[in-house]
């Protein structure tokens, strides 16, 4: 409460009173996969669920965290596009999951005399904008949450370890580099905007020259000197070696990284993940293009806790699920290269 806030002024309490609430993340369910990995479902209000999963790999602990209800862009590969949208999350309840992530995790609870965590470690080093909604599409309240968890005062992490994903709103990646540059990652997805924007129809409105331009211009202002692009494996769409090559060509000049994503089904999602194989001489191809590429490990994928398979519980105001029904058999046959 803020009466126990003896640290600041009565005055001010008082005030704080009458014009803010704190309130905790409601705890809704938690799911723990066999290889770590934890899944929360968090409450917000207005009947809304969202989703957080922390991935522990050795010293190092990644938070997922969610920055809106549902998404409002329809990437039609990905689970939470499938939920429709309701609303932007708060700055509070974007920082709130990591805050609760923490307690979960029993961060608060192993403190030494001087307020060090036990360890002498953090348990979550890594936070990745990459859960529930598109960030650049809540701004403004996803910059507040993240120069909160970057504040000496609060969780000081390094911008390094603080990644934020976006499908590619050209001016708000441009602003991000002035307010807040962060470690940026791009889900690109395609090779060519034929391709993009049958499956990210975004790319329409900011089509790929555009946003590598965009990247080119982040790049002077980044933590990292490097952008990391995010390629999702979707059998017989996007996988031929011929778009792997057509990336090479692509992105040359553009310092960056390739992460090759399997895609991680779910119902009715009339896509097929790309064989082992096919991936593996994906990744041929962009390293003997000089391009540092890795395949990206799934992990939690016995609780859906992978990579676009986040849903949470949307009360969706656009209505999508009931378009979804009429368009999912038609996804691969419409979504495949010329």
């Amino acid at each position: 409460s803020f009466a126990a806030m003896t640290d600041i002024a009565k005055s001010l309490r008082a005030k704080l009173e009458e014009i803010a609430l704190i309130e905790a993340p409601a705890l809704v369910s938690e799911q723990i996969s066999a290889d770590g990995t934890r899944k929360w479902a968090l409450e917000v209000s207005g009947g809304n669920k969202i989703e957080a999963v922390f991935i522990p790999d050795g010293t190092r602990g990644t938070l997922c965290v969610s920055s809106q209800v549902g998404c409002a862009l329809e990437c039609q590969f990905c689970s939470t596009a499938r939920q429709g949208f309701n609303r932007n999350l708060t700055a509070g309840e974007i920082v709130g999951q990591l805050w609760w992530a923490n307690k979960r995790l029993g961060a608060y609870d192993a403190r030494d005399e001087q307020g060090r965590l036990a360890t002498g470690e953090k348990l979550i080093t890594n936070v990745v904008m990459m859960g529930m909604g598109e960030p650049l599409a809540n701004y403004d309240n996803v910059i507040d949450a993240l120069k909160i968890m970057l504040d000496d005062n609060a969780y000081n992490l390094s911008k390094r370890k603080l990644t934020l994903s976006t499908s590619g709103m050209v001016p708000k990646i441009d602003k991000l580099a002035q307010d807040c540059p962060v470690a940026l990652a791009i889900s690109l997805h395609a090779s060519n905007d034929t391709v993009r924007d049958k499956i990210i129809p975004h790319n329409k409105k900011y089509p790929i020259a555009e946003l590598l331009a965009a990247c080119q211009r982040y790049l002077e202002k980044s933590p990292k000197n490097y952008i990391t692009f995010e390629y999702v494996m979707l059998k017989e769409v996007n996988d031929s070696l011929e778009h792997a090559r057509e990336l090479c060509k692509l992105l040359r000049g553009v310092e960056c990284k390739f992460n090759l994503i399997p895609f991680n089904p779910f119902p009715n999602s009339g896509f097929i993940s790309s064989s082992r194989s096919q991936i593996l001489s994906f990744q041929k191809v962009l390293q003997e293009g000089s391009y540092i590429t890795t395949i990206r490990k799934t992990r939690g994928d016995d609780i859906t806790a992978a990579c676009g398979q986040l849903v949470g519980s949307v009360q969706d105001k656009t209505r999508r699920q009931e378009k979804w029904k009429t368009i999912i058999p038609l996804v691969v046959s419409d979504a495949t290269s010329p």
